[in-house]
C-alpha cells in the first residue's frame, strides 16, 4: 500500500474528489481517502506515475505532499 498526504480535504465530498481523481491514474487501484490522517491510500496495479497523481489532485484543488 502506498501512502500519500493531501491537505485541504475536510468533507465527504473532498474525499469522492480526490478518490476519483486518483482512479483515474493509470495503475492506481482500490485508492481510499483518510479525511482524519489526510491521506490518499492506494494500490498498484501497475508502475504509478506519482508526479501525474500529484498533478492530478492539484488540479481539483488540493495540495499533495
Amino acid at each position: 500500500m502506498k501512502i500519500l498526504k493531501v491537505n485541504g480535504m475536510r468533507c465527504g465530498h473532498c474525499k469522492a474528489a480526490v478518490e476519483e481523481a486518483a482512479a483515474k491514474i493509470p495503475g492506481v487501484s482500490n485508492p481510499v481517502v483518510d479525511l482524519d490522517a489526510k491521506e490518499l491510500r492506494y494500490e498498484e496495479s501497475a508502475p504509478v506515475d506519482e508526479t501525474a497523481l500529484r498533478q492530478a489532485i492539484f488540479d481539483i484543488g488540493f495540495d499533495p505532499q
